[in-house]
Formats: C-alpha cells, sequence, structure tokens
C-alpha cells in the first residue's frame, strides 16, 4: 500500500485538526496548547510557526517553531520531516524541548548543522499530579502577586531564569521580552509569591493552562531560605490554586540531577510519568 506523507505550515484553516493533535496528550503538550488555544495558528499571533507532518492527507505530528523547536505527537518519519524543514531554515531557536524521545532524534539529525548545543539536558522527569496534598499544609503567606509588585518581583524571576537556563534573560534585548512575559503571567493571576519585608522568599508561577492541564514553572528559593521546606508548602499553596481554579491536573518537569526538587515535589504528590530533554542553544 503506498502512503504519501509532506509537512508544511499551518494556517487558521487547521486550527481544528491541529487541537485534535495537541489534545491526544493534553498534559505533555500543555504549553504548545495553551498558546494555540488563545492565539490560533498565525503565526504573528502565536509567535511563530506551526509545522504539520501529514500522512495519507491526515494531520498527524505538529511541530511549533518559535522561541522553542517543540515536537508534538511525532514519531520517527514526521521527526525526519520536521528536522529537514529546521535545517533548511537555520536555526532561529534558543532551546529545542519536547518528550525525550523525538527531541534526541531530532537533536540527532540536526547537531550536524545546528550544533554545537550550549547544553544537552537528556533526561527531565515529567511529574504530574490531580491532587492538592493532603499532608503538606499550603503556606499561607504565599499569595498571587499584584500588577504594581513587578519591579519587585523581577530579580528574583532573573535569579531563578539564570539559575535554571544558565543564562540570563536580560541578554540581547536587556529583557524586554522576558519582563513583558512576567507581566503578562502577573496580569492573569498566575504568578504567585511569599514576600517578607519587601523580599521574595519563594515563587512560582503557572506557566501555562488549559481546561484539560497546567505545567507549573519558575519554582525558586531564596538561596538563603533553602533547606526549610519552603518548597513543599509553597508548592501546596501553588496546587490549591491550580487545581482548584485552573485545571484538573498540574504538571511540570525538571532535571534529573536536581533531586532536592525531584524530592520536594514528591512530597506534595506529584509523580514521574515521562521525560523530557532540552537542547539549549
Amino acid at each position: 500500500m503506498l502512503t504519501t506523507t509532506t509537512t508544511r505550515v499551518l494556517d487558521p484553516g487547521d486550527l481544528g485538526a491541529a487541537l485534535t493533535v495537541l489534545d491526544r496528550d493534553p498534559v505533555a503538550n500543555a504549553f504548545v496548547a495553551a498558546r494555540v488555544q488563545v492565539a490560533g495558528l498565525d503565526p504573528w499571533r502565536l509567535g511563530g510557526e506551526m509545522w504539520g507532518w501529514y500522512a495519507d492527507g491526515r494531520l498527524e505530528s505538529l511541530c511549533y517553531a518559535g522561541a522553542n523547536l517543540v515536537p508534538i505527537g511525532a514519531g520517527p518519519e514526521a521527526v525526519r520531516g520536521f528536522a529537514d524543514r529546521a535545517r533548511r531554515a537555520g536555526r532561529r531557536c534558543s532551546s529545542i524541548v519536547g518528550p525525550s524521545e523525538p527531541v534526541a532524534q531530532l537533536w540527532s539529525l540536526l547537531e550536524s548543522s545546528w550544533g554545537p548545543a550550549r547544553e544537552v539536558r537528556a533526561h527531565q522527569p515529567l511529574m504530574v499530579t490531580g491532587a492538592v496534598p493532603g499532608d503538606v499544609p499550603p503556606d499561607p503567606l504565599v499569595r498571587r502577586i499584584r500588577k504594581d509588585e513587578i519591579d519587585l518581583v523581577m530579580p528574583a524571576c532573573v535569579a531563578m531564569f539564570t539559575e535554571e537556563v544558565g543564562v540570563s534573560p536580560l541578554a540581547g534585548d536587556g529583557g524586554l521580552l522576558y519582563q513583558a512575559r512576567v507581566a503578562e503571567l502577573i496580569g492573569t493571576g498566575r504568578s504567585f509569591a511569599r514576600i517578607e519585608e519587601g523580599r521574595v522568599i519563594f515563587k512560582a508561577e503557572i506557566g501555562a493552562a488549559t481546561p484539560k492541564a497546567c505545567q507549573i514553572q519558575g519554582v525558586w528559593v531564596d538561596p538563603e531560605f533553602r533547606g526549610r521546606g519552603l518548597s513543599e508548602t509553597g508548592m501546596s499553596a501553588i496546587l490549591h490554586h491550580a487545581l482548584n481554579e485552573v485545571a484538573p491536573v498540574a504538571s511540570l518537569y525538571v532535571n534529573d540531577y536536581n533531586t532536592a526538587a525531584r524530592a520536594a515535589y514528591h512530597r506534595v504528590g506529584f509523580q514521574e510519568t515521562g521525560a523530557f530533554m532540552s537542547v539549549l542553544f
């Protein structure tokens, strides 16, 4: 039986089919699904192109090509198609990120033309929970950040990003895009912190949200206050907001070498259900 496959840039008319693909794994795909549900498939609004891989005329896989390159529902043949398109377009992203197997294959096909990477994080456990922790009380001092507190929380956001990614988000454009993203999360009520005497002690955001799943990001404790359980009680507070107000399932992914964070997330009920991989440039 002959089959035909192709890849192309999707347009707004493909929205329904794209959402069907994203809905096959609403937890792993929460980041891209949230963007698509808000912005559609128009590249200007989406912040990048959405590539589609078709088999016999049916959309089977996606790849978001914006600030990140994110394969979605991509098997080996789809990954090869996306790699060909990415190679022709040249690297425009700061990272390749997504489920570990397709990202590993995508990077193996792109490394010779896109490499070297600044860092490859080959195994980042994807952790998921659908219940608020019963034995870890939420920190009552963790609250939503107000719009007028962006200058107060920005240093903590920059510190978290620099510690996590290895470069400052202020590089390049002076942090304009990063500050806009922080402001967006604050403005939508998805940024939380414990603030004492004008100092951010703990913070985290619900970075992506759909009706089916949300993704927690930016978890950070002031280094002076680490080892006191604030990440656990703080995360418990975040989960109460996320699961009661946003979506029935919350997820995050974490570096495998961050054993302290993984232990803290386990204590508030997260379970490892898969793995992501990140290639950082």
